[in-house]
């Protein structure tokens, strides 16, 4: 049994991948400062494996805090979700995520270092690619970023390369997640976002459940089948399953290695619209907008790393995918 400590492990991914750790056999310490998530879900992770998560509310902003866990338990490996996610909110207010994203890693990588905790799980993105020249997106595009939210997952990617360069014991992998959808099988955890939904699902969901009055899709006038935006939607259990598989290559296979984590294919916002009014039995109402600036065409991944590195192929189809966004939704109408 290892001790897996998830920072920002009651959040959307990091709940699930709890989850998938605990019916794995994992004991997990969860640190989370809950400004983007709810104790709740941990709750009911608890209910559904039957095990116990060790849990302290500690900001990653807090040094001292963060050194006691690691005095505290006998950790083997990280896995680093924490972290201020939203690009729009980024744009507006970039001092407060480089300031939360940036200095937070700093301190857990140093608090990892002084006790000699080597292994980590990075959550990293698909927006390091920034705007890339062409589909499907391998891992050895060019990196940039389009806002600062993104540059603030390169910038950490950065610091890890030099980090594993000054000392190959750290064995690091860099999960560059698409967009994660869906929810668990029981509708009892799921994505609970604050206000209102920056992400598609989401959104669509709000409009079926009966919050929101009408979807906006900006942009019908892109270079794809049917104008709308195509991206990589990954399911949520998927997406956790990489990271048991990113957790087992560590402990066999030294490095650093960044590995994309999608289905290898990319659905168009109508694309989605129609498959979720399909699993849901709802007419979702929709509004052409504008495109937003810094969006792009397509954007979907090439997965064959994750295939040859960690034995870790997406499983879950779109069908799947809107209808446990939709069980969740509607058996939890207002959240957690």
């Amino acid at each position: 049994m290892s001790q897996i400590l998830v920072t920002g492990g009651a959040g959307y991914i990091g709940s699930h991948t709890v989850l998938e750790l605990l019916e794995n056999g994992d004991e997990v310490i969860v640190i989370d400062n809950l400004s983007n998530s709810k104790l709740e879900s941990l709750k009911r992770v608890e209910e559904l494996s039957g095990k116990k998560i060790i849990f302290h509310q500690i900001d990653l902003l807090n040094k001292d805090d963060l050194g006691a866990e690691f005095k505290k338990y006998d950790i083997d490996a990280v896995i680093h979700f924490a972290g201020l996610k939203a690009v729009g909110e980024s744009v507006k207010i970039p001092l407060s995520y480089y300031q939360n994203n940036l200095t937070g890693t700093l301190n857990l990588l140093g608090a990892m270092k002084e006790h000699g905790v080597k292994k980590l799980v990075f959550s990293s993105s698909a927006t390091v690619y920034g705007d890339p020249d062409s589909v499907p997106i391998t891992e050895a595009f060019p990196t940039s970023a389009t806002n600062p939210y993104g540059r603030s997952k390169l910038i950490i990617e950065e610091i890890l390369r030099d980090l594993y360069v000054s000392d190959n014991e750290w064995d690091i992998i860099l999960l560059r997640y698409f967009n994660p959808v869906g929810a668990h099988k029981s509708g009892r955890i799921g994505e609970d976002p604050a206000g209102i939904p920056n992400n598609l699902m989401p959104y669509i969901s709000k409009v079926a459940v009966g919050q929101l009055e009408i979807l906006p899709v900006y942009g019908n006038d892109y270079d794809t089948p049917d104008g709308t935006g195509v991206r990589d939607y990954i399911h949520v259990v998927d997406l956790a399953l990489g990271h048991l598989k990113a957790l087992e290559h560590l402990s066999v296979h030294p490095g650093l290695e960044a590995i994309n984590l999608g289905t290898g294919r990319g659905y168009s916002v109508f694309e989605i619209l129609h498959a979720f009014e399909q699993a849901s039995g709802k007419t979702v109402a929709f509004e052409i907008k504008p495109r937003r600036t810094g969006d792009i065409a397509k954007c979907f991944a090439d997965t064959s790393k994750a295939d040859d590195v960690l034995g870790w192929k997406a499983e879950r189809d779109l069908a799947e995918m809107c209808e446990d966004a939709w069980r969740w939704q509607s058996m939890n109408p207002n959240g957690y």
